[in-house]
């Protein structure tokens, strides 16, 4: 029997884990209330949003801009780099760790996914436990996004992936292998269309 210290860890480390545990159920109880608190508050208040990121996701960086609504499974398990922005409705479910670089974008509706459960139902089911109460197994596999990546609007990323530096994620795309370095990615699955370029520099830009 594992204890709930041992679970956590198996979870992180993309092992199979029971999330009913006490310490993870507190974490993503805890994670779930401050996601609820963000959700409250309106852009203008600068402050409340800072502190209350700053309890949901220690480990972020400077110029992080969250729209919301957001929701994270538990936010500790997240790391943001300098220069974040995500746009409406961001997804996080960071049951292994959650990686994203410096100056990312996100459009709305992202999903970062590092969740995953058993394909057979044998295994995927719950069962009960000697004290007469639910649980079940599941697993997950890592998610790391490098710096100045942009995903649009309606990406999902799967555990399990690694985005490489200045990828561009179309949107709708769903992620489920990894991209190189300065990928343009489309698609369901995603595939990787061609390297961007210095032939997509825009004209009459400002610089």
């Amino acid at each position: 029997m594992v204890t709930t210290e041992e679970n956590t860890n198996n979870m992180l480390q993309g092992l199979p884990y029971t999330p009913q545990s006490a310490e993870l159920t507190a974490f993503r109880t805890e994670g779930h209330r401050l996601c609820a608190a963000y959700n409250q508050t309106l852009e203008t208040e600068t402050g409340k949003r800072a502190s209350l990121l700053q309890q949901l996701v220690p480990q972020h960086g400077h110029n992080c801009c969250l729209q919301g609504p957001i929701q994270f499974d538990y936010g500790r398990f997240t790391t943001i780099g300098d220069n974040f922005y995500a746009n409406f409705n961001l997804t996080v479910l960071d049951t292994c760790p959650v990686t994203i670089g410096d100056n990312v974008m996100f459009g709305p509706n992202v999903t970062l996914t590092t969740a995953s459960h058993p394909l057979r139902y044998q295994q995927r089911n719950a069962r009960v436990n000697e004290d007469g109460e639910l649980f079940d197994y599941e697993l997950g596999a890592p998610i790391t996004i490098g710096n100045n990546c942009w995903l649009g609007a309606n990406v999902t990323v799967l555990g399990g992936v690694t985005i490489g530096d200045g990828a561009v994620i179309g949107a709708g795309s769903v992620v489920t292998k990894d991209v190189p370095k300065d990928a343009l990615v489309v698609g369901v699955p995603g595939r990787v269309v061609r390297i961007i370029s210095a032939a997509d520099r825009l004209e009459n830009f400002p610089y």
